[in-house]
């Protein structure tokens, strides 16, 4: 008995002593979440600011709107945790952020201009540059360039904004501002950030096409690392501030869609992520890469070696906050149950063209007239599942592998009825974690070199199932009409060949 005592006691201060904490930054389009976890995964807090936007939003935000958010979020939470844990255990940050944002800095890590965001559509002159720039130099590297890609963005404000190219000092991406503001290091980057910048994901380095046939100097391209390498540690300033410890380690980031995958726990090979936020996102893992002619797929590289392919589409949540922000939610899902399966088809694309699971500059979103509110949000829902059904369609023909099952995550991940119609639209298992926000997948990363040792063994322990979604067999058969007549649809409009 004694023994026993002495064996459990031993037990317990072996697991304290090895308790550890990490916080995830999201910098999203719409605001920034801050979520501390442990090493077991379990959410601990969590603070989410949203931004004051505008009409512009979609072209241009504040980096500094962002770093007040963070700011007031991470003062909060320390406040608020500082009597229920230790905070001297918080170990590491990492900050994940939309893909294809730019932001150009001077020499002081200021802003010369508001960030150019992922959405802003105004670089399509200059995505055709780079695109004839990239083949002709056969590059192996990343050449599906298009106006949500960051390269373009960076051309475009040297051609906008010629007088301010003296002060110019880098261009940095919308996670490198934060991770800069948390450890003074602005001069570092994630290799998924820096894919849509131009960055050659096979020789890992910056091609030579960019400096030579662009007007982009070497100097202000960034150093690229490894998402969740370690590039920092917490400012003295902060340390004060927050009252937190020196020691805390800053890591390099990653682009929110693979965060996601990441907080999903699709990080093996052969597993396969949606995340459903302000946009759609799929990523998978597999050992080769898979190249997409269209250029609507393509590929990240996994943090220990791996591709993470996928796409992001201009298709997500966005429209529900947009077109229903006067309705009770939660009343209109629970009336969708009532719906389901619609005839109706609809598809909410809130923007001009679509990228992801095809190319379609000239797309425009559609629905039937007259449709009550119920039954426009059922059809919205139904239609984003058909966008995601035909992107695994694409991923299945192109790389030749069965999909099992699909992890989701993002907020579209938090209503039941969606992932009920998702689930019957693929004909496939959805499971549904309970971290299921990219900046979960932040902490995870901030956790994968600084007290784990790669990224699978950091999801593994600590990503957690909440539930397993099943086909429903009648839906599936309703759906298995519908969609042939969505795509049909799509052929009509002539966004799909």
């Amino acid at each position: 008995m004694e023994e026993d005592k002495k064996f459990f006691q031993t037990n317990w201060e072996f697991t304290k002593l090895s308790q550890a904490y990490f916080i995830g930054i999201d910098i999203g389009t719409q605001g920034a979440r801050v979520v501390m976890l442990d090493n077991l995964g379990n959410q601990l807090c969590t603070k989410e600011e949203v931004f004051s936007l505008n009409d512009q939003s979609r072209e241009e935000q504040a980096p500094m709107q962002w770093w007040n958010s963070c700011l007031n979020s991470l003062k909060i939470m320390c406040s608020e945790m500082r009597s229920a844990v230790d905070l001297s255990r918080l170990k590491a940050i990492a900050v994940t952020s939309t893909s294809g944002t730019i932001i150009p800095i001077d020499r002081d890590n200021n802003p010369l201009h508001n960030a150019i965001m992922y959405s802003d559509p105004r670089s399509v002159i200059e995505a055709d540059m780079c695109k004839s720039a990239a083949a002709s130099a056969a590059t192996k590297g990343y050449a599906a360039y298009n106006s949500s890609s960051g390269l373009p963005k960076m051309i475009w404000f040297i051609n906008n904004y010629p007088g301010k190219i003296a002060s110019l000092n880098k261009f940095i991406h919308a996670a490198d501002f934060i991770a800069g503001k948390l450890c003074g290091n602005y001069q570092t980057t994630d290799y998924t950030n820096a894919l849509k910048s131009g960055f050659d994901l096979h020789a890992f380095q910056w091609p030579e096409y960019i400096t030579l046939t662009l007007p982009i100097r070497k100097d202000w391209l960034q150093q690229v690392v490894s998402p969740g390498t370690p590039i920092g540690k917490l400012n003295d300033e902060l340390v004060k501030e927050l009252g937190l410890s020196p020691n805390i380690i800053i890591t390099a980031g990653m682009t929110d869609g693979c965060a996601s995958q990441i907080a999903s726990g699709a990080v093996k090979i052969g597993d396969w992520n949606t995340t459903i936020g302000t946009t759609l996102v799929l990523k998978g893992v597999t050992r080769k890469e898979i190249e997409d002619p269209s250029g609507a797929i393509y590929c990240h590289r996994h943090p220990d070696g791996y591709w993470m392919p996928g796409g992001a589409s201009n298709t997500g949540a966005d429209w529900i906050s947009r077109l229903f922000n006067d309705q009770d939610i939660d009343q209109l899902t629970n009336s969708v149950s009532k719906e389901i399966p619609s005839q109706f088809l609809a598809w909410p694309l809130m923007q001009k063209g679509e990228r992801f699971p095809f190319v379609a500059p000239n797309a425009t979103g559609f629905a039937p007239p007259d449709l009550t509110p119920v039954q426009l949000f059922t059809a919205y829902l139904e239609g984003v599942s058909y966008i995601e059904r035909y992107a695994y369609e694409r991923v299945i023909k192109l790389s030749g592998e069965e999909i099992k099952q699909v992890f989701t995550a993002g907020g579209g991940s938090k209503n039941d009825i969606w992932i009920k119609i998702r689930s019957a639209v693929l004909n496939l298992p959805l499971i549904k974690m309970k971290n299921v926000t990219g900046a979960a997948g932040a902490a995870i990363l901030a956790a994968s070199q600084t007290h784990f040792s790669s990224i699978v063994e950091a999801a593994g322990a600590m990503t957690q199932a909440e539930k397993l979604i099943t086909p429903d067999k009648s839906l599936v058969t309703a759906y298995e009409e519908s969609y042939p007549r969505f795509i049909t649809l799509l052929k009509e409009k002539g966004y799909l060949p």
